[in-house]
């Protein structure tokens, strides 16, 4: 019987060990994770904060004792792996409500432990009341300081997914909302033109942003910026950045890659065979580029978990790689975007051409459309699809899937105007504007 350990029991680490019990019954499996909650959506805190999802519960997606009685799977919550021993293949656990030591052996061990939230040092943070928002625990902190205390005011630092989602959401609750953001425009992952969209939107609904900055100095309430702007808050939110939790992996041996991440192959092994490393915490390779690519977002770490089961089984299911496709919903607009953004592209020295088009989502004469702007970056010669962005109000998220998929099956920019949608006037338009991209492309070639 093969013993399996798996240290991380959130998305990836939980989504690997049923996808392992569901093709091996007789498998040995143990989980191990230092937090209190297992297998819950990280992804709908920031909601749960901003009352829009009225049950905390309902992220949780099972815990220990359902994963014990369903699956025949030892989920052992509150215990921190101290150390890998590769030689002896065996983890050093300590229990850390009783301060237990022991020792768990493993036929292959399965690495997905998370990042953790960045907090730079900053004179004086100690003395205000700061959050960060990267489990289950740091939710239910902020959830309850805000029921209990009821502050009226925030400042939000960091204009990424965390930051902007909680600054709608604070928003939302009647919470006086100060965004801070180091970076001369917002949402660094999207072109300029498009993030400047979001700014907009984010002024429209109250939001103060301020960016080019960061905060320099805190006393209590009082919040002191790099450019000497002077804020006054009754908390703070710290989301500028994560850190891929490696320190297992290094103290082992495994090799850390140039983003940061434990390096795996197509399979998602380690420099060890028997350790495979999935989650935020791994880096894989981008799939237009080739180049190292770390994607910390939820969808890739359950396909990894898939991946590292299968190919467990025998089965060598490589991944193709990374696109880092993600949405975002601010206020009533909704941002999406996948492969290169135009600084990516510039950096990496690569030839591109742009075509943007800005239209319906669904036929103009219907009562519910709005305008969306979808736009594609592509190589000029070999009509390669590098990188899209699509920005606006409903259907954005269709546009942007469309555009995955074409990059997976290898097709063009040019291919987009053959492709045969759906269409009926609440949902699209007889030339929805993915089509529209692809006439543009071939007229400007």
């Amino acid at each position: 019987m093969k013993k399996i350990v798996i240290i991380g029991a959130v998305g990836g680490g939980a989504t690997a060990a049923g996808q392992i019990r569901f093709y091996d019954p007789q498998a040995h499996i143990v989980v191990f994770d230092r937090d209190s909650t297992m297998s819950y959506a990280a992804c709908g805190t920031p909601y749960v904060i901003g009352d829009v999802i009225e049950d905390e519960r309902s992220l949780i997606m099972a815990d220990p004792e359902q994963f014990k009685t369903k699956r025949d799977i030892d989920v052992k919550l509150r215990h921190e792996v101290l150390k890998i021993k590769r030689e002896t293949k065996t983890v050093h656990v300590r229990n850390i409500e009783t301060g237990e030591l022991f020792e768990e052996p493993y036929d292959v061990l399965i690495l997905a432990p998370g990042g953790s939230a960045i907090v730079p040092d900053i004179e004086g943070l100690n003395s205000s009341k700061t959050f960060t928002l990267r489990s289950y625990g740091d939710m239910q902190k902020i959830d309850q300081f805000i029921k209990s205390q009821q502050p009226k005011s925030c400042v939000v630092s960091g204009g990424g997914f965390i930051g902007l989602e909680m600054a709608e959401n604070l928003k939302n609750l009647g919470l006086d909302v100060s965004l801070v953001h180091k970076s001369p425009t917002i949402m660094s992952i999207l072109d300029t033109d498009i993030s400047l969209i979001i700014e907009k939107e984010l002024a429209l609904h109250g939001v103060k942003l301020i960016t080019g900055t960061a905060i320099e100095k805190t006393e209590g309430k009082s919040i002191k910026l790099e450019n000497g702007i002077e804020l006054q808050a009754d908390f703070i939110i710290m989301s500028i950045g994560l850190k891929p939790n490696t320190e297992l992996a290094e103290n082992a041996g495994l090799n850390i890659g140039e983003t940061g991440g434990i390096r795996t192959n197509e399979f998602m092994q380690t420099n060890d065979p028997s350790i495979y490393a999935i989650g935020d915490a791994s880096e894989n390779f981008d799939m237009v580029t080739g180049d190292p690519k770390r994607v910390p977002l939820a969808s890739p770490a359950h396909r990894q978990a898939f991946i590292a089961a299968r190919h467990l089984m025998g089965d060598k299911i490589a991944k193709k790689g990374l696109l880092g496709t993600s949405v975002l919903k601010v206020f009533s607009l909704t941002a999406a975007m996948t492969g290169l953004n135009e600084k990516a592209i510039t950096d990496k020295k690569l030839d591109f051409a742009t075509v943007v088009h800005t239209g319906n989502s669904n036929a103009g004469y219907y009562p519910e459309h709005s305008k969306i702007t979808l736009k594609v970056h592509y190589d000029p010669k070999t009509r390669k699809i590098l990188g899209a962005q699509c920005i606006g109000g409903k259907g954005v998220d269709k546009r942007i899937d469309v555009i995955v998929t074409a990059i997976y099956a290898g097709l063009t920019v040019d291919d987009l105007q053959a492709l045969e949608l759906c269409y009926a006037p609440p949902y699209s338009s007889p030339k929805d504007p993915i089509n529209m991209i692809g006439y543009k492309a071939i007229i400007e070639k």
